[in-house]
């Protein structure tokens, strides 16, 4: 696998990022599009980074499942499938998307100039079913007020957690992603005291330090969030950020979770939606509700650069 250029799924939280989630509308002409900018996307990315080699600008590609059959056909990432919708003590909605860019910069005006140029670029052939613009907020808070991503791995671990390898060796250097939009519930979760908040998220909220086992709650958002395999602790590596408008009274969170398996967030979810037993449900998401949820395989860079050559129509 070391041969393998894997898109930039390990990089640090940034200062601005930009989701957009995209649907391939109909024909073959679309697709060539796509197909086109895949083996381009990375000149796009050095130019416009070009302007401010700080700010350290990067793009991640992903496709859904369906639109990597179109696109390119068989073979295809063994676990890539649409993303399960999850009905428990709340509801983990399962929302359509074919196409993922996840643009970080620590400036957001060159984000916003990279996914200008790559949707100029698609033009008529894609839809845009969901655009976030997210922001650091203080000291990498969510607007709930607490420390978001202090349990990301980084480095070497990282890409452990995140890049497939032999488990699917036509695909390694891959990794798969799930996205989802949380909006909060500000007003009610600000009236809770922070004592109550500190054991829904299970951290204090001032110094960002873990609850004691023997005080944390077994509801606790991160002590359902934790998944092990025969005693080892399976990491994913978020790249949450807060946004918001003001105008509208609309605050929440983007969820985007890369890992080597899906099932690892996948269990994170039910954990979280339905329950670790069941019934003993994530107290977070009385006041965060999440409004879209899509599954995404991200290929490697190599598979990028070569895309035009793959599938058919």
């Amino acid at each position: 696998m070391s041969s393998v250029t894997h898109q930039p799924v390990d990089a640090p939280l940034s200062q601005a990022a930009m989701y957009l989630v995209l649907a391939i509308n109909p024909g073959q002409a679309p697709l060539d599009a796509v197909r086109s900018l895949c083996a381009d996307l990375s000149g796009l990315v050095r130019s416009v980074g070009f302007r401010d080699l700080e700010s350290h600008l990067s793009c991640i590609l992903g496709f859904g499942s369906d639109a990597w059959d179109r696109l390119f056909g068989a073979p295809r990432p063994k676990d890539l499938h649409p993303f399960k919708e999850i009905r428990g003590e709340h509801h983990a909605v399962s929302t359509p998307g074919d196409i993922l860019l996840h643009i970080r910069a620590a400036r957001m005006d060159l984000c916003f100039e990279l996914a200008t140029q790559v949707t100029s670029r698609l033009g008529q052939v894609v839809t845009a079913v969901d655009e976030v613009h997210g922001f650091k907020y203080f000291d990498a808070r969510n607007l709930v007020g607490f420390v978001d991503g202090s349990e990301n791995p980084v480095g070497a671990d990282a890409v452990a957690a995140t890049v497939v390898g032999d488990e699917d060796a036509g695909f390694a250097g891959g990794s798969y992603v799930i996205v989802q939009k949380y909006l909060h519930d500000l007003a009610g979760w600000n009236a809770l005291p922070v004592e109550m908040q500190e054991k829904i998220i299970g951290r204090t909220k001032q110094t960002n330090i873990e609850l004691a086992d023997d005080v944390k709650p077994s509801w606790a958002h991160n002590a359902l969030t934790v998944i092990e395999d025969e005693g080892e602790e399976l990491d994913i590596v978020r790249g949450n950020m807060p946004f918001g408008d003001a105008g509208k009274g609309e605050f929440g969170t983007y969820f985007i979770g890369y890992a080597r398996s899906p099932s690892r967030i996948e269990q994170m979810l039910e954990n979280m939606f339905i329950g670790r037993p069941p019934g003993n449900y994530d107290r977070l998401l009385d006041f965060s509700r999440a409004v879209t949820g899509t599954l995404f395989f991200v290929p490697s860079a190599d598979f990028l650069a070569d895309a035009p050559g793959f599938g058919e129509s």
